[in-house]
């Protein structure tokens, strides 16, 4: 999160009716982002200690612990034969590491006052303090490697309390993985050269910094994450949405139920890869006022049209850029919403990138669909698989009541699309 590479992003100048596809999130491209939190400044609206400590069943060193079920889950309600279904929406965060500007708490608590689910990617690494940064092998690059920044012990002390408090609000907690290797690094020896062994590793990896950091962090005043990382676990979006084909028969393996790391398609219904084990849940087209084209879901995407990948743009258009931002958002969701009702996916990250407009953007996207007629502001785990048919339809939701979740989850049988 300190710097960021961009894939090939196809802009207005380069392509009619194209998807740019572009990543953030790692080094190698040279421009500064927002660096999580230091020592010297910890994040605005980190958890306090005041709040109740975790209770349950440690597991492994201390670091996590099975507290149970997880609170906000939605409970199972059919469908009527022919009944529309709901309106999916998923906002999704990758590398999900506490920043100094407090974006990370800024968004739970938006969630919480729309009664929203989200999944947070969070990047093993973020819980391994820069001090033990040897102790990542990343492969096919030397230990300790990594295209984004290490944190300070301080940084990982609030990650591991805001990741908590995001499981505990019933939130989900995927990956990002480790190191962020992307195929624009200066030798291209990204995660798109990887084997399905080499990505094996990698969560392994990954997992392992997230029910170890007592050990790696020698913290002893944190509470355990409240979860079983090995179950909760189920699925992650890549580095640069790149290297999903060798990554699939590995996710197989592991026994996730879902993938979120490809580009493609307007707005459909999701489908299942890798021999019908996997759903995939790519990325998406949307319209982009005042284009022809159509923008990926994702913050960056979106500023790499704007203000051509620089994160410190003109700052006389940030007003114009965010309006447009929020409106090809909205463009996206009312196209599902109006048509195929087919899930709405959306990726962001913790950043202040054009003086923080995507943040903003994304806020009042949120408060403008919240309250919408059969929206639902789901997780990745809670998304939708197919869309209904007629015949054989059960969906998942939470009754309205005062301070509860509203949300949804629906298992049918065919896709759709817009």
């Amino acid at each position: 999160m300190s710097t960021i590479s961009r894939r090939t992003v196809l802009t207005g100048a380069a392509a009619t009716a194209a998807i740019g596809a572009v990543s953030a999130c790692s080094s190698g491209g040279g421009a500064t982002t927002t660096r999580p939190g230091s020592d010297a400044n910890p994040p605005s609206g980190s958890p306090g200690p005041s709040r109740p400590a975790v209770t349950g069943t440690p597991l492994g060193d201390g670091s996590t612990a099975d507290t149970g079920t997880q609170p906000h889950q939605p409970a199972a309600e059919k469908l009527e034969p022919g009944e529309v279904p709901p309106q999916f929406v998923v906002f999704s965060w990758d590398g999900a590491g506490a920043t100094d500007d407090g974006q990370f708490a800024r968004f739970l608590k938006v969630a919480e006052e729309h009664r929203a689910s989200m999944t947070f990617f969070l990047s093993g690494i973020y819980t391994l303090p820069k001090e033990k940064s040897s102790l990542y092998h990343p492969p096919q690059h030397p230990a300790g490697a990594s295209d984004i920044p290490f944190l300070s012990a301080n940084a990982v002390r609030n990650t591991i309390k805001l990741i908590s408090q995001a499981w505990l609000a019933g939130h989900e907690i995927g990956t990002h993985f480790n190191g962020h290797f992307c195929s624009t690094r200066s030798d291209h020896n990204g995660v798109n050269r990887w084997s399905p062994a080499d990505w094996e590793s990698e969560i392994q990896q990954a997992v392992s910094f997230v029910t170890g950091w007592r050990t790696n962090t020698g913290f002893t005043d944190v509470d355990p994450f409240p979860f079983d990382y090995a179950k909760e676990l189920i699925g992650g979006r890549t580095p640069c949405l790149e290297g999903q084909k060798a990554l699939l028969p590995t996710a197989a393996k592991l026994g996730w139920k879902y993938d979120a790391s490809s580009p493609g398609g307007l707005q459909i219904w999701p489908q299942k890869v890798q021999d019908g084990k996997i759903w995939d849940f790519p990325l998406q087209g949307i319209p982009f006022p005042g284009h022809s084209f159509q923008v990926l879901s994702m913050d960056y995407n979106i500023l790499a049209n704007q203000s051509g990948g620089s994160t410190k743009g003109d700052p006389g258009k940030y007003g114009q850029w965010r309006d447009q931002a929020r409106d090809a958002y909205l463009a996206g969701f009312d196209r599902a919403y109006t048509t195929n009702r087919a899930p709405f996916f959306v990726g962001n990250h913790f950043e202040q990138w054009n003086g923080g407009i995507y943040m903003d953007a994304v806020e009042e996207t949120i408060k403008r669909i919240a309250d919408k007629p059969d929206v639902r502001l789901v997780s990745f785990k809670e998304a939708p698989a197919k869309h209904p048919s007629t015949s054989s339809t059960r969906a998942f939701r939470r009754h309205s009541q005062p301070g509860a979740r509203r949300r949804a989850l629906i298992r049918q049988d065919r896709p759709d699309r817009a």
